[in-house]
């Protein structure tokens, strides 16, 4: 889906992305992906992943805002993105990549910030302790999408239990248990609009 321009609130502002029109996917969402091009998330949150054999999910991470993502910057196979939020991007290619210094400049600016993000999912994922997987996933996603407020940090997009359970190699079961466990503690609470909030 098509639109026009909307103001630019993310601090990425380029000349050569004002007049571009903006793609719109609802939450939910799969965004579909090329060989010939890249997508940069103008706004939203989106989630790339793969696909196992089992058919099982597996993530890879999230990206907010100025992040670029596409099927020339992946070897893996069943390679797939969905919007966890509603989210708005910029389609560009491959020529337009390599004709701009500056989109080449943001674009590799964005992809170390993926490159720390994916070292941190694979320290968790070498944790042995289910538990200590799930905490330093909810200190990650604090860091990465927490919106500061009062005594702790609001998730900005509302994630599913099993969301959190593909993250980590469990299960849904085992994260429901976990986050009662958590919120008893007092690390984690839900505000009205079932946001996590992760707590100083």
């Amino acid at each position: 889906m098509l639109l026009t321009p909307i103001p630019l609130t993310a601090p990425f502002r380029e000349d050569f992305s004002e007049t571009r029109r903006l793609h719109y996917y609802d939450r939910g969402e799969n965004i579909p992906l090329s060989r010939d091009g890249f997508w940069q998330l103008y706004r939203g949150t989106a989630q790339i992943g793969q696909v196992s054999q089992g058919g099982e999910e597996i993530l890879l991470g999230w990206l907010q805002p100025g992040a670029f993502f596409g099927l020339p910057l992946t070897y893996l196979e069943a390679y797939h993105a969905r919007a966890l939020s509603e989210v708005y991007l910029r389609r560009y290619t491959a020529a337009e990549m390599e004709n701009s210094i500056e989109l080449t400049r943001t674009m590799f600016e964005q992809l170390i910030r993926r490159q720390q993000q994916t070292e941190a999912l694979l320290a968790i994922a070498g944790l042995k302790r289910v538990e200590e997987r799930l905490q330093q996933l909810l200190q990650l996603l604090k860091r990465e999408m927490g919106q500061p407020i009062a005594g702790g940090s609001r998730l900005s997009v509302r994630l599913t239990h099993q969301n959190l359970a593909n993250a980590i190699g469990t299960t849904r079961v085992t994260v429901t248990r976990l986050l009662g466990e958590f919120q008893r503690q007092g690390w984690i609470s839900l505000d009205s609009d079932r946001h996590l909030i992760v707590h100083d």
